[in-house]
């Protein structure tokens, strides 16, 4: 096969991938830049901020615990947020199996967080997701999703917010957790 061929195949088959894309696009959902979401099991509603630039999401979490329990890695850890349906203040300590310890690499050096297994409700669907835990109280937004959650979600449209309410209950299916192959 010359070499010209091999290149127009390939112009052909990049163009065709971009159409099918495309012509799928509508069957997604369109997230804006932020959202409300719940954090389940509490019904408890909370801003969510979904960040591109993050690769994993992570959670307002206070005062957490390392410990040992069945020979595993376990945290516990304090959430303290206001519910956006209510203006009510929402507190309880929670204990999670740690998923993973997250290395973050920036500017002001090297961190080290525990990441968790979470259920958060978006629109209409329950998510399992792994939210990574620092205390974010001087941030806006209790909850940031990252590049893997909003993966799950659909599409981003960063020029809008609030495209969606949670309407998820007890009875809802949850969308199991997937990890990533390098995690």
């Amino acid at each position: 096969m010359s070499a010209g061929l091999r290149r127009f195949l390939l112009v052909f088959s990049l163009l065709l991938i971009s159409i099918t894309n495309l012509a799928g696009a509508d069957e997604h959902k369109v997230f804006g830049w932020v959202e409300k979401a719940t954090i389940e099991p509490w019904g408890v509603e909370v801003k969510a901020k979904l960040d591109s630039g993050a690769l994993t999401s992570s959670l307002d979490a206070r005062d957490i615990e390392s410990f040992e329990k069945n020979g595993e890695e376990w945290v516990r850890f304090r959430l303290k947020l206001e519910d956006e349906a209510n203006n009510e203040r929402f507190t309880e300590t929670v204990e999670r199996k740690v998923q993973r310890d997250l290395t973050l690499r920036g500017a002001g050096g090297k961190s080290h967080r525990p990441t968790v297994l979470m259920n958060l409700c978006i629109d209409d669907t329950l998510y399992e997701e792994e939210f990574s835990l620092r205390s974010r109280k001087k941030m806006l937004y209790p909850v940031l999703l990252g590049r893997r959650t909003i993966s799950h979600l659909g599409l981003l449209d960063v020029e809008k917010t609030f495209l969606s309410k949670p309407s998820c209950d007890e009875n809802m299916p949850i969308v199991p957790y997937q990890p990533e192959k390098n995690d």
